[in-house]
């Protein structure tokens, strides 16, 4: 980095030219999202284009916003067309329509079409995902004839099998590179297909891909149309790429924001999408004030008395519902059939909740029945009532942490029945709906078990 900066300074572009040409695409994004668009201007002007467009791939969304504002549609076009169609189809995707439009206009139109086929499926599903450049070869033709096809084609993509497809271009199975060179030449290759090859539609989902990839341990899947027609392929490293994004979605749903923000690297922007989550929170959190107050007005003496201990209630109920939270999100993230079933999940849940609940709400009331004492500060008139207040607390701390775990263990199935990512159940609004209700269950039992 340190010499790619005197470099710029002292305006040696031939010698930048020679030092970044010589480096992998992904190290020259990391260099390009360090430096100002003047100095990125100079930097795509010094590179290869094949190099250049490699790294518009793969900086950051944010540098590649105002990539996008540096460049002509001419010049956006030129990179573009050197992409791959899948990587193409993504990278256009961030653009708004009528500037997709002008790209477009500039490129090839056998490769412009390619591009505009595979922006008609959702970013999210393997359509939107795959390789449409596939080799595939009729049922009735011969070793030979299948190796001459493979030979004529002009490809730059590694491939593991040779798909197979019917006189009517349905798909019927693959058959692996390792059968093709070691069969007799005039093998038919009917009879070397694979029947019970997996396969993926292309309109589902990128988790439900990634997921058929670990059960399975692919390196290649086929990509069908509703007719059953072969229209592309995905690959290991894609599938790679897609396990980081939707592992970073969940990260920032949990976080209570948004990966939108990374968009643009306006400070105003992140902050708006994170007050869009923060904002709910406040609401809910007063709410919670607005419960402590009633409880005040109510009886102010019980309310002195049980006040102290309210943030341990929220706390320990909270977190253990997110833990309940956590673990059924990633179960449901990971396709393990153990999370796709309520009822299984739930005994399980339910028991280990019973223990952690029993358990908390023991040592909980010990340390409220002695803090008291240890501080030289003891809260209650009498024995009686201080053991009123004490079960009131460890029953009140059992309660929410069952409350709690309920709603981390229903909230990921409800939000995944209605489409919602369920890892938004463990965010900053589920949590703060959880210290509401844990502090509403622990003060109205401090009321009726202390009154």
């Amino acid at each position: 980095m340190r010499q790619v900066n005197v470099l710029l300074e002292t305006g040696q572009t031939q010698n930048l030219s020679s030092l970044l040409n010589k480096h992998r695409s992904s190290d020259i994004a990391e260099v390009v999202e360090l430096l100002d668009n003047e100095q990125r201007r100079i930097i795509f002007n010094v590179l290869d284009k094949e190099l250049s467009a490699e790294v518009l791939e793969k900086v950051d969304e944010a540098t590649r916003a105002e990539l996008f504002e540096l460049f002509r549609a001419e010049e956006l076009s030129s990179l573009v067309c050197r992409l791959d169609p899948d990587d193409a189809a993504d990278l256009l995707a961030e653009l708004p329509e009528e500037q997709i439009t002008r790209v477009l206009e500039h490129i090839a139109p056998e490769e412009s079409a390619k591009i505009k086929d595979l922006m008609k499926y959702s970013e999210d599903s393997a359509g939107g995902i795959m390789d449409p450049v596939v080799i595939s070869v009729p049922e009735d033709a011969t070793v030979t004839e299948a190796v001459d096809k493979i030979r004529a084609v002009e490809i730059d993509e590694d491939f593991f099998s040779v798909y197979v497809v019917d006189k009517a271009g349905k798909f019927l199975g693959d058959v692996r590179i390792r059968l093709l060179l070691t069969s007799p030449a005039n093998t038919k290759i009917s009879s070397l297909v694979d029947p019970d090859t997996i396969y993926v539609t292309a309109d589902a989902d990128q988790e439900e891909v990634r997921n058929i990839f670990s059960k399975n341990d692919l390196i290649v899947v086929p990509v069908l149309n509703k007719n059953h027609k072969l229209i592309g392929r995905i690959t290991a490293d894609r599938i790679i790429e897609v396990a980081e994004e939707e592992a970073a979605e969940d990260l920032y749903a949990m976080a209570g924001t948004d990966a939108d923000e990374l968009e643009d690297v306006s400070v105003f922007h992140a902050a708006r999408i994170r007050m869009t989550w923060l904002l709910p929170c406040l609401i809910g959190t007063g709410v919670t004030a607005l419960v402590m107050m009633f409880f005040k007005n109510y009886n102010p003496m019980i309310y002195v008395v049980a006040v102290a201990f309210v943030p341990m209630i929220a706390a320990i109920s909270g977190n253990a519902g997110l833990q309940t939270s956590a673990i059924v999100v990633s179960g449901l993230a990971t396709g393990h059939l153990a999370a796709l079933r309520l009822s299984q999940v739930f005994t399980r849940e339910a028991r280990i909740a019973l223990l952690v609940g029993i358990s908390c709400g023991i040592i909980g009331a010990l340390i409220r029945a002695f803090l008291p004492a240890l501080l030289g500060n003891p809260s209650d008139a009498n024995f009686v009532e201080h053991l009123r207040f004490v079960s009131a607390f460890g029953i009140g701390m059992f309660s929410a942490i069952m409350v709690a775990t309920t709603l981390g263990l229903f909230l990921p199935f409800l939000f995944r029945r209605i489409g919602i990512d369920p890892a938004i159940s463990s965010g900053p609004l589920v949590t703060t709906a959880n210290d509401s209700i844990s502090v509403a269950i622990y003060m109205t039992l401090t009321l009726l078990l202390a009154t």
